[in-house]
């Protein structure tokens, strides 16, 4: 397969974002495409970009994952991320992870250093220890105050929320290689010990020989349809990764409900974007190109 050059995208979350972050929310996931093309230019496989653009959303306490989670209903953050390659299927993931920086890293550590796929809870974190990952308290004043003004709410005052969950990458190299990563606090609020689609390979993560793709939005609802590798598949059988999203968003309004983002990259550097929300910060950039940056639908 003739591959033109590398391509990336990102996506920071789809939800209901305040008018007001956009500025900063488009910066973010521009960054987040910088750093990716940084890696990919240079020679860097697609999944080193896709884990680099992820760990800079992580790093930003603007967006639901790794510093600036959101809280669960104890108050604490519980982190879900997953890697994956598209060339030998080879994938890692930890859900229900505490106190470290960068979930997305622990779970290429757990595809490159374990025979498992997916690490949870307390075995998540002994893991990460003994892999030297140090301790590191997510919670921002914000997610703080969003967390207790929603305890409000749930007694009687009227409620708020943060802005929108998951930052996702997919990437393609020169060599032709696919990749996807994926990374979130989750839901503000949720049950202690609630797993998202996030770390699950084919519902919000997926990456195949011809396409990656990275989910974002209510997860119970991609978990059920598992969208991610339907939308791979989709590729695989030969639709343009837009024609791809578009259709899956709009069977997904009509059956089960389009609180829902993708981003969709085959392995020609095609790249296909749809969310159901009221915004998805997200960006893009093919070899030889300048970055493309979006807030709102494209």
């Amino acid at each position: 397969m003739d591959v033109a050059g590398w391509a990336v995208a990102v996506h920071g979350g789809a939800g209901a974002w305040r008018d007001e972050d956009e500025a900063t929310a488009c910066a973010g996931v521009s960054a987040a495409v910088s750093g990716a093309a940084a890696v990919l230019e240079g020679g860097g496989s697609a999944l080193q970009a896709a884990i680099a653009a992820v760990v800079r959303l992580e790093d930003d306490p603007l967006f639901n994952a790794g510093t600036g989670a959101v809280l669960n209903r104890d108050g604490e953050a519980e982190l879900d991320a997953s890697v994956m390659t598209g060339h030998d299927l080879r994938c890692g993931g930890v859900a229900a992870l505490r106190g470290v920086r960068n979930p997305v890293l622990v779970a290429q550590r757990v595809m490159d250093a374990t025979p498992h796929v997916l690490l949870a809870g307390e075995g998540a974190l002994r893991f990460a220890r003994d892999q030297g990952f140090a301790e590191h308290d997510p919670m921002t004043v914000r997610a703080r105050a969003a967390w207790r003004l929603r305890c409000q709410g749930e007694a009687g005052a009227a409620p708020t929320t943060p802005g929108a969950g998951t930052v996702g990458a997919v990437t393609l190299d020169i060599q032709g290689r696919l990749a996807a990563a994926t990374s979130t606090g989750g839901v503000i609020m949720k049950l202690p010990g609630r797993v998202g689609d996030s770390p699950i390979p084919g519902a919000g993560n997926y990456a195949n020989a011809w396409a990656a793709c990275s989910a974002t939005g209510r997860g119970e609802l991609m978990m059920r349809l598992l969208v991610a590798r339907d939308l791979c598949d989709r590729v695989r059988a030969g639709q343009h990764p837009q024609a791809a999203v578009n259709s899956l968003l709009e069977e997904m309004r009509h059956d089960v409900g389009a609180d829902a983002g993708f981003i969709l990259l085959s392995a020609r550097g095609a790249v296909g974007i749809a969310h159901g929300t009221p915004a998805m910060p997200h960006a893009w950039q093919n070899s030889g190109g300048p970055v493309h940056v979006a807030f709102r639908r494209p």
